[in-house]
């Protein structure tokens, strides 16, 4: 696996727990200022917490953290290079939505490309948006 690419895994969470990396941190990719690190990525659109997975991140975990951004903003960004890394990511959405459903919370996800900066070198990455939406 290309070292660079593991500056691009989530950092590894305890599933249901709502934390994130702080900004600044070497695996989120941006610095206090929301500028990229050393390992550029593109600046979410909006204030929209960007989650970033990798083949080895663990679906629960990243289930966790795409609940906890659900619950706080109702808006959630997951970005993925590679088909094990969709995965994983798509798997972590289906276990997202288990959880916040005991909650009558209802989520849904918009797939997309996306062209991503790592050690210069572009590669495509997929986006998913994902939104909440309450249960009636």
């Amino acid at each position: 696996m290309n070292p660079s690419y593991e500056n691009y895994r989530l950092n590894e969470l305890a599933a249901g727990d709502a934390s994130r990396p702080e900004p600044g941190n070497e695996r989120t990719g941006y610095t206090s200022s929301g500028a990229p690190t050393g390992h550029a990525h593109p600046l979410p659109q909006s204030n929209t917490e960007v989650l970033k997975v990798s083949t080895r991140s663990r679906p629960s975990a990243v289930a966790g953290a795409i609940a906890g951004v659900i619950r706080e903003s109702g808006l959630a960004e997951v970005q993925s290079i590679g088909a094990g890394a969709t995965n994983q990511a798509i798997k972590a959405v289906a276990i997202a939505r288990s959880y916040l459903s005991e909650e009558g919370i209802d989520i849904f996800c918009v797939p997309s490309f996306i062209d991503v900066a790592i050690d210069e070198e572009e590669r495509t990455a997929i986006k998913l948006v994902i939104h909440r939406r309450d249960k009636i």
